[in-house]
């Protein structure tokens, strides 16, 4: 079992950065494939980047590639996302997520453990 806890959201103008972060606890974290999902108001729950246990292969969303990257460090069990070029559509509550298959899965269902959100707000 894993526990996730996100950090590192915020507010943050247009165009500007941020990294959020995901600490996870429990056994066999290296194990799991990563993701990061948002939410934002009034919409469903939509996935942003995955990475496999290994950190070999990432997967992004077509609406943050070439912006947003992902990595881990298993060494500190640890995931991050860092988010540059930032537009406003981009604010939302962003979860952390394990997926035992191992593999950057964009598919929701696949993830077992969720953290609790952060949340990010982008001005304009």
């Amino acid at each position: 079992q894993l526990q996730l806890v996100e950090s590192g959201g915020g507010l943050v103008q247009a165009g500007g950065s941020l990294r959020v972060s995901c600490a996870a606890s429990g056994r066999s974290f290296s194990s799991y494939a990563m993701g990061w999902f948002r939410q934002a108001p009034g919409k469903e729950r939509e996935f942003v980047a995955a990475i496999s246990w290994s950190g070999g292969t990432t997967n992004y969303a077509e609406s943050v590639k070439g912006r947003f990257t992902i990595a881990r460090d298993n060494a500190k069990n640890m995931v991050y996302l860092a988010m540059n070029g930032l537009e406003p559509e981009d604010t939302a509550v962003y979860y952390c997520a394990a997926s035992a298959m191992g593999v950057a899965t964009m598919s929701e269902y696949a993830y077992r453990y969720w953290g609790q959100g952060t949340q990010v707000t982008v001005s304009s």
